[in-house]
């Protein structure tokens, strides 16, 4: 399911507009994403919930030159579904 496809499912089951969908759901986008900028996290009840991690150096191999490489550390948004969703 594409961003189109999750707008037309909100503006069916909600009786909304697909513009006013649109807006909510940028709006809710908008609002997770900044949250997580801010290092907060992000708990959504039954579905999960969204952190901004440091993920460590590690090693790699170049797929070219299969020579190894070290990957540097780097901040990552992880998620951890729900209960509910778990259960899917």
């Amino acid at each position: 399911m594409n961003k189109s496809q999750l707008i037309e499912a909100v503006s069916a089951r909600s009786g909304l507009s697909k513009r006013a969908s649109r807006a909510a759901l940028e709006a809710a986008l908008e609002a997770i994403s900044n949250t997580l900028k801010s290092g907060q996290e992000v708990q959504i009840t039954g579905f999960g919930s969204f952190a901004v991690v440091l993920r460590n150096v590690r090693r790699g191999v170049h797929p070219r030159t299969r020579q190894a490489i070290t990957i540097p550390s780097k901040w990552v948004v992880r998620f951890r579904p729900g209960k509910q969703l778990k259960k899917v």
